[in-house]
């Protein structure tokens, strides 16, 4: 007997006219569909009239529910992966369960539609030749600035997902992180009845936000524009910065300046200054400590 077949199959991720044909009948054709939330699978089944046995698989089962539906593979069923909404994997959960069909040898199969990372970058107005998908930030504001810091000098556009009740707070610490002329766009319940899309610098997005609580609710996504591409001595500059944050910790200021200004061709003075700098703030973090 050959093995089933696995569906990774995008479901709207917000109007139900959004399915694909070929989504519905692989959906009425399965003999089990892997959802996130019955429940909320449930209804779309309800709109389309499908009848087809739900299985909750989320983040606190995926794990002891994949061996079974594994061996369901093998023994020939066919099973459909489906999120809440959009695409599978993206946010949500199902890596497992992939990465044990694929282990398996089992085929699994992409049915396309909707992502709410995609849709949001396709209207944009925003490069899209290349972007860098982050997700969901931390939920604690230092921990997020943390992580807007390591992302701040990426080229490629910015994706985020968030949620409502943290959108304020993560504008302002992406202002205090990117500044505030960073061009944004905030993408709010795409494909629903009070979608909002809207580009605008970061601290006019963000001063927006906080005087409109209506933007203050649903699923929102925000791309936020590239780090522009830095000439050849800022790339230096940015390297000897990393080489200073290293030294400092060991040598006296003098030294540390002396040996990275010679390892870079660079003026010592300005050297220094940086690296007077490094050392304040690293006082500063032993302080805090």
């Amino acid at each position: 007997m050959s093995a089933g077949v696995l569906h990774v199959v995008a479901v709207p991720i917000g109007n139900l006219d959004d399915i694909s044909a070929r989504a519905l009948a692989v959906l009425a054709s399965v003999d089990v569909v892997a959802a996130e939330d019955t429940r909320c699978s449930g209804r779309l089944f309800q709109h389309y009239g499908l009848q087809r046995p739900l299985l909750a698989l989320h983040d606190h089962n995926e794990a002891e529910r994949v061996p079974a539906l594994i061996a369901r593979l093998q023994a020939g069923e066919s099973v459909a992966l489906i999120s809440d909404a959009g695409t599978p994997l993206i946010s949500d959960p199902g890596y497992r369960l992939i990465a044990a069909a694929h282990d398996a040898k089992i085929v699994v199969s992409p049915v396309p539609g909707a992502c709410a990372a995609i849709a949001a970058l396709s209207a944009a107005g925003i490069a899209s030749d290349r972007f860098f998908f982050e997700g969901f930030l931390p939920a604690k504001s230092a921990a997020r600035q943390a992580r807007l810091r390591d992302l701040a000098q990426v080229s490629a556009s910015l994706i985020f997902y968030e949620a409502p009740h943290r959108i304020v707070e993560t504008l302002v610490d992406m202002v205090v992180v990117f500044g505030e002329a960073r061009v944004a766009t905030m993408a709010r319940e795409i494909t629903k009845t009070f979608e909002t899309i809207k580009r605008d610098a970061l601290g006019e997005l963000s001063a927006w936000v906080q005087a409109d609580s209506n933007q203050q609710r649903g699923e929102i996504v925000l791309v936020v524009a590239g780090a522009p591409e830095r000439a050849v001595g800022d790339q230096k500059l940015l390297s000897a910065e990393a080489v200073l944050q290293v030294l400092v910790k060991e040598l006296p200021l003098r030294q540390a300046t002396a040996m990275t200004a010679d390892i870079f061709d660079l003026k010592r003075n300005a050297l220094y200054d940086m690296a007077m700098q490094i050392k304040a703030e690293l006082e500063i973090k032993r302080g805090d400590a």
